[in-house]
């Protein structure tokens, strides 16, 4: 059986909740017949991949997952690529703060995501809600866990699919900020995870694949 290890972070930036996780608990044990194992880890540069390399080690999935908060994003985004920087506005939940530094000196400027971005993407909008391909992750904690994943991933652990996912501010969360500002309700995210993951477990068209679905930016 497919096993599917998706994690979502904690609060961070003065936040009370992390929608992130919050999605990713109200996920079902079963998605397209994979085994799915959830998992809340911190928002922190050093102690963030370190969970999730653990986990690795642990369950031995075949996909791993990382979702994390987009705030000010309209939709679910599926990450295209984590880049080796690490450069940030906020201390993370240690207080932690790096600036302008590589989070692996050994490793490859990027990594792309090993999961089928597009056909997750389409997957989601079948299904009623809006989602897109980003292509960045920022230079934050998000784009570390990913980067540090996917390297895992191509160093450790060959054959394993990884990839991200940007969840925007739950509705709640929205309260004291400006007016427009985008939001999502909860179930709704979940239920996009949900659609993205059964995507990822049922393969797509991934990259390189004839039949993708036609995306990209312009700036």
């Amino acid at each position: 059986m497919t096993t599917v290890l998706v994690t979502g972070f904690d609060p961070f930036g003065g936040e009370k909740v992390n929608p992130a996780y919050e999605a990713v608990r109200m996920l079902p044990d079963r998605i397209a017949g994979a085994r799915v194992i959830t998992l809340e880890i911190p928002t922190a540069f050093t102690r963030g991949p370190a969970a999730v390399e653990r986990a690795i080690e642990r369950e031995r999935p075949d996909i791993v997952i990382s979702v994390g908060q987009a705030g000010g994003r309209s939709a679910i985004t599926v990450e295209k690529v984590a880049v080796n920087l690490a450069e940030a506005r906020i201390p993370d939940n240690d207080g932690e703060q790096p600036m302008g530094v590589a989070l692996r000196e050994d490793g490859d400027a990027a990594y792309f995501a090993t999961i089928p971005v597009e056909a997750m993407v389409m997957n989601v909008r079948d299904h009623g809600l809006p989602a897109f391909v980003s292509y960045t992750a920022g230079t934050y904690v998000c784009n570390s866990v990913m980067y540090h994943m996917l390297y895992l991933l191509d160093r450790r652990f060959p054959g394993v699919r990884g990839g991200f996912i940007h969840v925007p501010y739950a509705i709640g969360q929205t309260v004291d900020k400006p007016n427009g500002t985008p939001s999502m309700s909860l179930p709704d995210m979940a239920k996009a995870l949900e659609y993205a993951i059964e995507a990822a477990v049922g393969g797509g068209a991934g990259d390189g694949e004839s039949g993708r679905a036609v995306m990209g930016e312009t700036h």
